[in-house]
């Protein structure tokens, strides 16, 4: 955003806190802030990038402040505006004396209720988070923002309500094609979701119907890291076939269709009725391009469970498993992996996956969500002292897919599965983490962030480079990572 831009944005806000509008709006304002210096250790568990092409920079500093406006016209009516400034201290607008100007939109909708009604329609650029339960963090599907039209209704007033709406992800042309020929460019969603609550039972049945066009771009990244770290949403989404030969005339892989629908459905569970015991479960199934040529097809499940007690004043003993399809020896007959879009998924926040680290930023080690079984442990809110509190987590990750499958894909496209992210049958992770808070006051946190990975690897798959380069780390990941996070 030019500076011109920013300092007219800036002005109109002042405007809007310090004079009274026409009519009567008013200007509520909040925000969050949070500075982190981190020690990450062998990201890849190389030292590496993904394709081990670059060294890493094992320690950095990180800032992000967001401020949100509601411009509120009254109860039921309201816009919200948020920015989002972040990056390295030396970088962008962290840079001394030469700062590069780096205000981001962070959300940006109208929300309002249907006259003498409890119907919520919200429209534009919003979080959309479909239904996980939260010992999991968030949905493996998709957990971030989208530009969307949300509507939320209660149908049984405490006991069943829904929330449907409609996505645009990607537009890649936006107003014209490239040419006077029609070109799928688009990926639109459309979502529905019923929750039930009864006493002691909670379900939230789901589904999203997804129509990925052959010719938008989907090579953004799926995460919210920097760009060397992460995944993408064509690796996500695709077979590696179709990675490789979406638009080519006869390659292996290509889509015939110029659409292909994507379907997910799934079920969110939680049983309290034992309480201080809570069961929690998950199951999902997703397929895509499954009218497509053989190889372009990709379908695949999900399920989780956890269980965890809440009895006890000072501690919360978890406990979780979980198991997804992992691609089978050819590549020929597509993938087998469950296709999403942007996983915020990990068990007790675990540090092996990308799921709400209260620190936010290259402190985790990205795991693939799916093509995995596994199971762990943590031990939450842990508090044995006023103000402060801990959590301590453990998590052995199996992997699912064939080796055979692994290299063939590599073939294909070389970024399509990276080492220490995607697991063979033949490899395993163990990850564990620390992670406490010290409220200073009481919207000023102190947080440490420490983290270990350790990773078995398959030469056959990788290539004796990587593999080497991973045991002379000890096939060892390590974070220390401590931070500052301030609400107001």
């Amino acid at each position: 955003m030019k500076r011109g831009a920013l300092s007219l944005l800036l002005l109109v806000l002042a405007l809007g806190i310090c004079q009274k509008a026409r009519a009567e709006t008013r200007v509520k304002m909040r925000g969050d802030a949070f500075i982190m210096a981190n020690y990450f250790q062998n990201h890849n568990y190389t030292g590496w990038n993904k394709t081990g092409t670059k060294t890493e920079d094992t320690f950095e500093i990180w800032e992000r402040f967001r401020l949100r406006a509601d411009f509120e016209a009254n109860k039921s009516v309201y816009f919200r505006l948020g920015l989002r400034i972040i990056n390295t201290w030396g970088q962008g607008t962290f840079t001394a004396a030469n700062p590069a100007a780096e205000v981001l939109v962070d959300v940006a909708y109208l929300q309002f209720k249907w006259p003498d009604t409890d119907i919520e329609i919200t429209a534009g650029y919003q979080a959309l988070e479909l239904p996980q339960n939260a010992i999991f963090n968030s949905s493996v599907i998709y957990s971030d923002l989208v530009a969307a039209l949300t509507v939320r209704a209660p149908l049984l007033p405490d006991t069943l309500s829904v929330l449907a709406g409609f996505g645009r992800f990607f537009d890649s042309n936006r107003t014209y094609d490239n040419n006077t020929t029609q070109a799928s460019d688009e990926f639109d969603a459309y979502f529905l979701a019923l929750p039930v609550t009864l006493e002691g039972f909670k379900a939230t049945p789901w589904g999203m119907i997804g129509v990925a066009g052959r010719n938008a771009t989907y090579t953004y990244k799926n995460t919210a890291d920097v760009p060397e770290i992460g995944n993408s949403f064509d690796n996500a989404l695709f077979s590696a076939a179709s990675i490789a030969n979406m638009n080519t005339a006869n390659g292996m892989g290509r889509w015939k269709n110029s659409q292909n629908p994507y379907f997910w459905a799934g079920g969110s569970l939680e049983v309290a009725a034992l309480d201080p015991v809570r069961f929690y479960a998950d199951v999902i199934y997703g397929q895509g391009a499954m009218s497509d040529s053989k190889a372009a097809k990709r379908r695949g499940w999900m399920v989780d469970f956890a269980a965890q007690y809440t009895g006890l004043s000072v501690v919360t003993p978890q406990v979780f498993a979980f198991w997804s399809t992992g691609e089978d020896n050819s590549t020929a007959n597509g993938s087998e992996r469950l296709p999403y879009l942007r996983s915020q998924w990990g068990p007790g926040r675990s540090f092996l996956f990308e799921s709400g680290q209260d620190l936010p930023r290259d402190t985790s080690t990205y795991t693939t969500p799916v093509g995995i079984y596994g199971f762990g442990a943590s031990l939450n809110d842990i508090s044995f002292m006023e103000k402060l509190s801990n959590r301590a987590t453990f998590v052995y990750v199996q992997g699912n897919n064939s080796p055979r499958a692994i290299r063939a894909a590599r073939l294909l496209n070389a970024s399509y599965m990276t080492m220490g992210h995607d697991l063979s049958r033949n490899e395993h992770l163990l990850g564990f983490n620390v992670d406490t808070k010290y409220s200073l006051y009481e919207n000023l946190d102190v947080i440490l962030q420490t983290g270990w990975a350790h990773g078995q690897f398959q030469e056959s798959v990788w290539g004796h480079r990587l593999v080497s380069q991973a045991e002379s780390n000890g096939n060892n990941i390590w974070l220390l990572a401590l931070g500052f996070s301030y609400k107001f």
